[in-house]
C-alpha cells in the first residue's frame, strides 16, 4: 500500500529529528521508504508561543495494516522523546498518516485522509513535491487544495 506520512518537529534540532525519523521509518517491518520531500519551515499552529516547525512528507510502501502502521509511527515518536501533554503543543516529533492508498478510514484511533490536511500548506507543499497529480479518495485534487490553502509563512529550507 502506498502511504504518505507527514513529519514535523519544532524541538531539539527539528531537522535532525526529521532525518532520524526517516531512518527509523525505513526500518519499519514490511515497509519501504520510497521517497521524501525537502524540508520546510513554517510558523507553529497551536497554543502559546512556539518555535517554528520543520516539516516534510514521506512516501512509504507498506504491507502493514493502517493501525499497525500507526503503532509503528507512534513508537518512533516515543523513541524521539514525544510527549502528548498539550494538544497541538510543541513537540520533538509528530508523524501523521496523511493518506493510506485510496482508503478512507475513520476509527477511534485513526482518520485518513488526515482531517486537517487541506488547511495546512506545510503538508500540501511537500506532498506536491512527491505527487503533484495526486487525487484524494473523495475526488479532490491536490493542486486545487493547494491553491485554496491559507498561507503560513512557509519556506523551503536549503538542503
Amino acid at each position: 500500500m502506498r502511504c504518505y506520512i507527514g513529519l514535523g518537529s519544532n524541538l531539539s534540532n527539528p531537522a535532525a529529528q526529521l532525518r532520524s525519523a526517516l531512518e527509523s521509518m525505513a526500518a519499519l517491518p514490511q515497509s519501504r521508504l520510497v521517497d521524501y520531500s525537502g524540508f520546510y519551515a513554517s510558523a507553529a499552529v497551536g497554543p502559546g508561543e512556539q518555535p517554528d516547525y520543520v516539516n516534510a512528507v514521506a512516501r512509504l510502501e507498506t504491507a502493514l495494516a493502517p493501525e499497525a502502521l500507526l503503532d509503528g509511527l507512534q513508537q518512533i515518536e516515543s523513541r524521539h522523546g514525544r510527549e502528548r501533554s498539550i494538544r497541538w503543543g510543541a513537540r520533538t516529533l509528530d508523524l501523521d498518516i496523511l493518506l493510506y492508498g485510496d482508503k478512507s478510514i475513520d476509527t477511534a484511533r485513526l482518520t485518513v485522509p488526515h482531517p486537517r490536511m487541506a488547511e495546512r500548506n506545510f503538508v500540501l507543499e511537500p506532498l506536491a513535491e512527491l505527487a503533484p497529480e495526486l487525487q484524494f479518495p473523495d475526488g479532490r485534487h491536490l493542486s486545487v487544495l493547494l491553491q485554496n490553502c491559507p498561507p503560513n509563512r512557509l519556506h523551503r529550507l536549503k538542503p
